[in-house]
Formats: structure tokens, C-alpha cells, sequence
């Protein structure tokens, strides 16, 4: 006989306590990045960034209380991925009434084959030390959602290539694709905050 259900249904106090803890500990050290990120995908919208992230842990719960807290992060993405993606939807069809005859193509995830994808990314590799986290936040919140997410899951959150793709729900020449248009915009948007790009040139002449 299969033990697994039984042993689920023996569960002790203690094992839910224990659950609990771990949850708890979770949610302290990703809530602030989950909210950052859902912020930055909803333009902002501080209620609807909260809603998201909430739910994602009720769903997280519900559905994955048995594994341990390392397995729960790309899960947890996962699911918010998925409930942004649904809040994005319903955000397009509100917007436009007609589109509920047509499917909805919220992102272009063409890829770029000969992107390189650096293994352990760091937001602060490309540009200058002085340049703050928050200035790099403000010029995050200016890009392609897809594009925020493809950089704060790698860069932030550390995951690899595939499981960033399993998160997004994409190839991994997609994100591939998206962290490398990250990496320009963002150079783009703080080089004149980076004395060894935008300064450096003024110097030369």
C-alpha cells in the first residue's frame, strides 16, 4: 500500500506548525522583491501588486505546503507569473471589449539565437557602484514587462536560464532574449548616472 496518504493525514500540529514557520520565513525574505516586481508590471499599482503576491501565497500553500522552502521560490514565481499574466489579460479585454473574440498577445517572445546569457548575473555588474538600486528600480519600471521580469528573476533572484523559462512560461532563447534587451535598455536609461560610459565620452572630447 501507499503510504504518502496515510502520512498526510497523520499529519501532526507540530508538522502543521512547523509548515507554518517555514511559510512564515518564506514570505519575510520574498515578499519585498515579489512586490517590487509586481509593482513595476502593473505600472505601479501598489493594491493590485499586494493582491498578487497574496494570492500567490495562499496558492503556494494550498497546493505545495509539502516541500521544502528551496523548491518553493521557483514555484512561488511560477504562480505569480501565471497571476499576472491572468491580471494582464483581463486588464487588455477591459480596455478592449472586442478582444474577447480574439486571443490576446500580451508579449513578443521572439528569440535572439546568439544571445549570451552570463550564468550568475548581478544587477550592479554593468553599470558603476555608485549607481543605486533604487535609481536602477525607476529605469526597471520603465521596461517591457516581460523584460522586468526576465531581468529581476535572473538578476535578482538568481535563478538560471531554465528555470527563469519554466517561470515565464517561455523558451529559454526568449528569456535569453528579453535579459539581453533588459541589459541595453537599462544601460541606456542610467549612462549618464555611469561616469565609465557617459562621462568617460565627454572626457574624450
Amino acid at each position: 500500500m501507499d503510504l504518502a496518504p496515510k502520512q498526510a493525514r497523520t499529519e501532526t500540529s507540530t508538522d502543521r506548525s512547523t509548515v507554518e514557520q517555514r511559510l512564515r520565513f518564506f514570505m519575510q525574505d520574498v515578499t519585498g522583491r515579489a512586490l517590487v516586481m509586481m509593482e513595476s508590471a502593473t505600472q505601479g499599482q501598489q493594491g493590485i501588486a499586494m493582491d498578487l503576491v497574496q494570492e500567490a501565497f495562499i496558492s503556494l500553500h494550498k497546493s505545495y505546503a509539502d516541500k521544502n522552502i528551496e523548491e518553493w521560490y521557483p514555484l512561488f514565481y511560477t504562480i505569480l507569473n501565471n497571476k499576472l499574466q491572468d491580471w494582464r489579460r483581463k486588464e487588455a479585454r477591459r480596455a478592449s471589449p472586442f478582444s474577447l473574440f480574439k486571443k490576446i498577445s500580451l508579449d513578443d517572445d521572439e528569440e535572439i539565437i546568439d544571445v549570451v546569457d552570463e550564468s550568475t548575473p548581478n544587477p550592479f555588474d554593468f553599470l558603476d557602484q555608485e549607481v543605486t538600486m533604487e535609481e536602477i528600480q525607476a529605469a526597471v519600471n520603465q521596461l517591457p514587462v516581460r523584460q522586468q521580469q526576465a531581468f529581476m528573476l535572473r538578476a535578482w533572484e538568481g535563478f538560471d536560464t531554465m528555470t527563469t523559462a519554466q517561470i515565464m512560461d517561455c523558451s529559454e532563447g526568449s528569456v535569453k532574449t528579453h535579459y539581453h534587451r533588459a541589459i541595453q535598455g537599462l544601460r541606456i536609461a542610467l549612462e549618464h548616472l555611469n561616469p565609465h560610459t557617459g562621462g568617460s565620452s565627454d572626457e574624450e572630447r
